[in-house]
């Protein structure tokens, strides 16, 4: 089997959704590029360890070893910790967050719990209630809709920046590309995913699933396995 995922809860407040994961045998993957940070936990060998993630703005190819165990939550866009700015982590470069002796992580200056995949929802949103982890409204109205009027464009590119890691534009090229790969996952047509996705050709949307999925159109429509951890 190798590498499995399901995702386990949906939106709520500064997460975007929970997933766990679990590999049965040594297997390369592909880590597909996301626009969002989050928390991620593995445990391998008896041994739980516990990071903080940033975007990712290409896919590349990750390794995962037999018995590992993960969970996690992805942040909304527009949701990150200001002692740990999203540009800082982008494309793998995870703060690995310290485990006490007694189980407990320090995230934020602070000892917690460590949660489960049961609660790690719960634990996200107890991180923004004490301001350890913040949601930039404006970043939230960037993401749904075009720039107020009256915010300038050098402010709504720097907040935008800033809370996410990556430029409005490159975040909007991952959706787009993630889009397409759910619609040829599912059976959609090249043809019809390229016009559908929004890609002005079938070259264009090649370019783009290679550079973001790691893979190319014909290759998800045969379901080879793709993953984001």
């Amino acid at each position: 089997m190798g590498l499995s995922s399901r995702v386990v809860g949906g939106a709520d407040g500064p997460v975007e959704r929970v997933w766990v994961a679990a590999c049965d045998e040594p297997v390369d993957f592909s880590s597909l590029a996301s626009a969002r940070g989050g928390l991620g936990f593995v445990r391998v060998g008896g041994v739980t360890r516990a990071h903080l993630r940033g975007p990712i703005a290409r896919a590349s190819t990750l390794s995962s070893p037999r018995g590992a165990e993960y969970f996690g939550a992805d942040f909304r866009v527009g949701a990150f910790l200001p002692s740990c700015p999203p540009a800082r982590l982008a494309d793998h470069r995870d703060a690995v967050l310290p485990i006490l002796p007694d189980g407990r992580v320090v995230l934020g200056g602070q000892a917690w719990e460590m949660p489960t995949p049961q609660n790690v929802d719960v634990f996200v949103r107890h991180l923004e209630r004490v301001g350890v982890l913040v949601v930039d409204p404006l970043v939230e109205r960037l993401w749904q809709e075009d720039r107020p009027r009256s915010v300038p464009v050098r402010t709504a590119q720097s907040r935008f920046a800033r809370a996410v890691g990556l430029s409005r534009r490159t975040v909007r090229a991952i959706e787009q590309a993630r889009d397409a790969a759910r619609l040829l996952s599912g059976g959609g047509e090249i043809a019809d995913v390229a016009t559908a996705a929004g890609y002005y050709d079938q070259p264009h949307l090649t370019r783009s699933l290679r550079a973001f999925i790691g893979h190319t159109p014909a290759e998800i429509a045969r379901g080879e396995a793709f993953l984001a951890l």
